[in-house]
């Protein structure tokens, strides 16, 4: 297949996608027009679909040929972020139309790439033999995640996948280049939503009163040590507060106040007794202060790995049709992805395709409002991935030592 000469042949409605979603970003779990067009786009390139409630969209394509089956995963939500219109030097080609919502992490670009590689596949099936299992998730950034949705419909619909396919635009990564990393390439996360319970009183008798706010400043006081007791010095794992709500006035004691935050580490052994430590600390603290407290919202991400055969054969297929500069050397990221999931059942690979370009003013970070995509990167990234997933589809490798992780472990988890 001449992958360089299909893209390009797409690049057009692949960037006209990209301003679409760019400019209707919906939230997590209200990704309905976006998936909308999605579904248009895939009936009128003839590629059969479900919509897996709360999910998100699984269209197969079949070449008729019997082969390895290669799941293909993009993610749909936006940000509650309010846009910039003028990214790190000039203004933005598009804009969101949908206040107060942005595509301030790159999910825009994933669809549009994932929907122009489907529609390739799609049109040059006497080209490849096997299938394509396209994925496209909701609520990948916040609340009931659609990962755990799509991956139980497989599981219960005996949807055999061989290896999966991932990526993530990156923001300091240059427009045109990608990086294949080996191992863990994006981290696992302990997401938490607490709420402390005390009981409320006059602030000139703070004795007649439980003070949540003092049961959390003890905790968070305390949490601060199990990273230098308890992780191994050469261990990355991070950890921050990113919301304390309690009370209103300076002379009134709260009933209760609430917290939320992550942790980041790239060992799940690190992230389980950090979660495990959490959670006992927290108790005994509460306990001390008289208060009592309720998750009011917790999910385990595991760390995203990439498989080596899989990653050695994607630098591989990236090199022999882009050319071996287009490989960037990069580092892991610290962010999460729910596509880590995707890499506990299946060999694959999570790429980063990147998409800072000077040029044209793209190269803030992420889940910023001056966040803005060098669209040029998008088309190297789909290159790159019908590389990637064609050089699967044809040389097969041996995967069978891969070990799935338990599906229903980690839902309970997510």
């Amino acid at each position: 297949m001449n992958i360089k000469e299909y893209v390009q042949q797409e690049a057009d409605e692949l960037i006209a996608m990209r301003r679409y979603f760019h400019e209707y970003p919906e939230g997590s779990q209200h990704e309905f027009k976006t998936m909308d067009y999605i579904e248009g786009k895939l009936k009128e390139w003839g590629i059969p679909s479900v919509r897996v409630p709360r999910g998100g969209i699984l269209a197969t394509i079949d070449s008729g040929k019997p082969g390895y089956t290669v799941l293909m995963r993009a993610d749909m939500d936006a940000l509650p972020v309010k846009e910039d219109p003028v990214n790190l030097s000039k203004p933005k080609i598009v804009v969101s139309k949908n206040a107060g919502y942005s595509h301030a992490c790159g999910h825009d670009g994933h669809m549009s790439m994932l929907l122009a590689e489907g529609k390739i596949l799609a049109q040059h099936t006497d080209e490849w033999e096997g299938k394509v299992i396209l994925m496209f998730e909701q609520a990948e950034e916040f609340g009931e995640r659609g990962a755990g949705h799509l991956l139980k419909y497989l599981q219960e619909h005996q949807v055999h996948i061989d290896a999966c396919y991932g990526t993530h635009v990156r923001w300091d990564v240059p427009a045109g280049k990608m990086a294949v990393l080996d191992d863990g390439v994006m981290s696992g996360a302990f997401f938490f939503r607490v709420k402390i319970n005390g009981k409320g009183g006059h602030g000139s008798r703070p004795d007649l009163s439980i003070n949540p706010i003092d049961a959390f400043l003890a905790f968070s006081s305390l949490l601060q040590s199990i990273r230098m007791r308890s992780v191994s010095p050469d261990h990355c794992l991070t950890y921050s507060f990113g919301s304390v709500q309690a009370g209103q006035e300076p002379n009134i004691i709260p009933d209760d106040m609430t917290f939320a935050g992550t942790c980041r580490f790239f060992s799940d052994e690190d992230g389980v007794m950090f979660r495990k430590t959490f959670h006992k600390l927290l108790d005994d603290v509460c306990a001390d202060y008289s208060c009592t407290s309720e998750m009011v919202e917790e999910q385990f991400f595991p760390v995203a790995m990439n498989d080596r055969t899989c990653a050695a054969l994607a630098r591989k297929a990236v090199a022999d049709t882009l050319g071996a500069d287009t490989l960037y050397p990069t580092t892991h990221w610290m962010a999460s992805e729910t596509f880590a999931f995707d890499l506990s059942m299946y060999p694959g690979i999570l790429a980063f395709t990147g998409i800072m370009d000077p040029e044209v003013g793209s190269g803030a970070n992420h889940h910023n409002a001056k966040f803005d995509i060098g669209e040029k990167g998008l088309i190297t990234g789909a290159e790159s991935a019908l590389a990637y997933v064609l050089a699967l589809l044809k040389e097969k490798p041996d995967l069978s030592y891969f070990k799935a992780g338990n599906l229903d472990d980690m839902l309970k988890l997510m």
